[in-house]
């Protein structure tokens, strides 16, 4: 007979095991992620004195403002589209980068109390963080198509391709946000230079202007991976009434591609020293 010492299994502590494990830890930890962007979805609406109103108002106002500047003042075209549209379908995909972009930045910091106390793959966090992005992109975007549909017309097959563009822009949300809550952690300014960042992108983004008017500029404003983004979500909304410049759009997915695998990568070559200086 063998006796109980016997029959338990034996137990190999192997370095670097831990790294391979990584990627199968972030699916095992899928239901934290899950419980992550839904506590970030009730603080946002819920606790909030406006809720869903602010989704609707804050758009508004930049639509307006931006109509205003772009359309009256430096009396850009809009070609056959009202100039509020051009507008409107460029403010849907900013809006959405610009929320996942400050949700990914910020959340090491706005979950410290979890990473120095528990273990679980931190690259969930700002995963996490793009939920409540995507929930307001939803609520604007179920607003602003039966605008479009009345004020310019039926979006036409183009708009089947919507969800890669929406992919395109949270992809260069999270590579970029990668970075930024990697370096936040660390050198806490960054928190200050992120929106410095985001206002000049503002305006080197064709979120209230039409690159297909501006030919002299169009290769330059395609170096700003949103170019790409923006002029795909126009493109798809207002039924092919402007037109997607492919090599821009070819030059959005390949920055959009970079920024991911060098945020991972950055965010994994300094995720060990979060848990001691955060």
């Amino acid at each position: 007979m063998t006796s109980p010492a016997e029959e338990l299994p034996e137990l190999v502590i192997e370095a670097g095991r831990a790294e391979r494990h990584y990627w199968r830890d972030l699916w095992r930890y899928r239901e934290l992620a899950g419980f992550l962007a839904w506590r970030d979805i009730k603080v946002r609406y819920k606790q909030a004195s406006l809720g869903i109103a602010w989704a609707v108002i804050q758009p508004a106002v930049q639509t307006l403002l931006l109509t205003f500047v772009f359309g009256k003042l430096a009396k850009m075209p809009g070609g056959d589209v009202p100039y509020p549209f051009i507008v409107l379908c460029g403010l849907l995909p900013w809006q959405l980068f610009t929320s996942a972009f400050n949700g990914a930045g910020n959340s090491l910091i706005g979950n410290s109390h979890l990473i120095s106390k528990v273990y679980f793959p931190r690259l969930i966090v700002p995963l996490s963080s793009l939920a409540v992005s995507l929930v307001d992109f939803g609520i604007m975007l179920v607003l602003a198509v039966p605008l479009v549909a009345i004020f310019v017309g039926l979006p036409g097959w183009q708009i089947l391709l919507l969800p890669l563009f929406v992919l395109l822009a949270l992809t260069i949300a999270l590579g970029a946000g990668l970075w930024i809550t990697a370096l936040t952690v660390r050198f806490r300014d960054f928190r200050f230079i992120t929106p410095f960042i985001l206002q000049i992108g503002m305006f080197v983004t064709p979120v209230g202007y039409r690159t297909d008017f501006l030919p002299n500029w169009r290769d330059w404003l395609a170096l700003n991976p949103l170019s790409g983004v923006v002029d795909g979500v126009r493109w798809c909304l207002l039924g092919g009434r402007t037109t997607l410049y492919l090599p821009g759009l070819g030059l959005s997915i390949i920055i959009a591609i970079l920024l991911l695998v060098t945020g991972v990568w950055y965010f994994r070559r300094t995720e060990k020293q979060f848990a001691d200086i955060i």
